[in-house]
């Protein structure tokens, strides 16, 4: 009696593939839209099959999260040892990372593509905001203890309200000063109660 054939284990995920289904992903967003792109149109344009696709991820608006975020480099949580030296490093991460083409092409896909599409909305802040978030709740715990902000003030707020004025300020960029300089300025501005 024979023995049984082993069973040999499955290819390895191709490296290659995944940059394939990303790429796809990110220019049939840009020649189509988030609302009439499909899996289909990315796995024919990447050259895999459906089922590549839906190995690595479990629905389209995931793999448009990993896609568009992929386009995005990751910011480094500072530790100058001061606040406004944390702060003043984080604007200047984002004003390299948002203040070109490419990157405010990338903002504008996020933007509008969680506006079109609650489902990649809420994908994309579980998986990418909210852990950003986390990390730079680092930042305001250091502060607190030393004795740079009151001890009430909220992480969760101040990523919010940092995220949102750097994003008014791409939107609509300042005409008498730097980028930096403005958000610089409303940010110390809105945080000022809040310093001990």
């Amino acid at each position: 009696m024979s023995e049984p054939t082993k069973k040999r284990p499955g290819r390895p995920r191709s490296i290659e593939s995944h940059q394939a289904i990303l790429q796809a992903t990110i220019d049939l967003l840009i020649e189509v839209g988030v609302a009439n792109i499909s899996v289909d149109a990315i796995a024919t344009r990447a050259g895999v099959g459906k089922t590549t696709i839906y190995r690595r991820y479990s629905s389209k608006e995931e793999l448009l999260a990993d896609a568009i975020e992929s386009l995005r480099q990751e910011v480094v949580i500072p530790d100058t040892g001061s606040f406004w030296g944390d702060i003043d490093s984080l604007i200047e991460s984002a004003a390299q990372l948002t203040l070109n083409p490419f990157g405010q092409q990338t903002v504008a896909m996020i933007v509008s593509t969680a506006l079109t599409n609650p489902q990649f909305a809420q994908m994309y802040w579980a998986k990418y905001l909210q852990p950003r978030r986390q990390a730079f709740s680092i930042v305001l715990e250091r502060a607190k203890l030393r004795g740079e902000l009151l001890t009430n003030a909220e992480s969760d707020l101040f990523f919010d309200t940092i995220s949102s004025l750097m994003l008014y300020a791409s939107v609509f960029p300042p005409t008498t000063e730097s980028w930096q300089a403005y958000v610089r300025r409303m940010l110390n501005f809105l945080f000022q109660d809040k310093m001990a």
